[in-house]
């Protein structure tokens, strides 16, 4: 089962145990306050028995409540982990891409200081960073133009990009398995409401 079904599944249960809980704590104080005002003791048993039964049913769904809320916490840090994982990936990808970036940056600007041709593309990429390392580059590759004799000509150092991989930490995260079953019948508790 996947994370984000079982999520969906235990919240359900749990909002349907809410409503339960609601309704038996509901009658119970109806029952009370029969309790209360008869003064028939026959009644009073049978009211007081009543009132036993729905607090142990109150107890069952208490129970309930809190081993489902474990589930859930269970649940929500497995889908936390997975999207924390997948979000480090995209990150690092990042990282890895600008840091890759910001060296052909520098290469074509060595390149352009050498008095190199490189392509035009490459050049505006170098202007479009920082038109200080673009100019200092020129500068430098005036002055060793009259050292030079002969330029040597690159291609670009852009040109064999790669597709980006996609991205997605909250898919990763509610499609990823769990091992947690399906919740259980709330009927199978025996909890009736008559």
């Amino acid at each position: 089962m996947k994370v984000g079904e079982a999520q969906k599944l235990y919240r359900a249960q749990r909002a349907t145990i809410i409503d339960r809980r609601r309704k038996l704590v509901k009658k119970k104080e109806e029952i009370d306050n029969k309790i209360k005002t008869t003064f028939d003791l026959d009644k009073r048993e049978i009211y007081a028995n009543e009132a036993a039964t729905l607090e142990l049913s109150i107890g069952a769904l208490n129970e309930k409540f809190d081993e489902n809320q474990e589930v859930l916490d269970r649940l929500t840090d497995q889908y936390v982990s997975v999207f924390n994982a997948e979000a480090s990936k995209q990150q690092k990808d990042a990282m890895e891409d600008a840091a890759m970036e910001m060296s052909k940056i520098l290469e074509t600007a060595r390149r352009i200081g050498k008095g190199a041709r490189v392509p035009a593309t490459d050049e505006k990429k170098v202007m479009e960073y920082s038109m200080d390392l673009y100019l200092a580059a020129k500068n430098l590759a005036m002055l060793n133009k009259m050292n030079q004799k002969k330029k040597d000509k690159y291609d670009s150092l852009w040109g064999d990009e790669e597709d980006k991989q996609e991205y997605d930490p909250e898919g990763k995260a509610e499609n990823a398995e769990t091992s947690v079953g399906m919740p259980e019948d709330l009927g199978e508790l025996g909890l009736a409401l008559e």
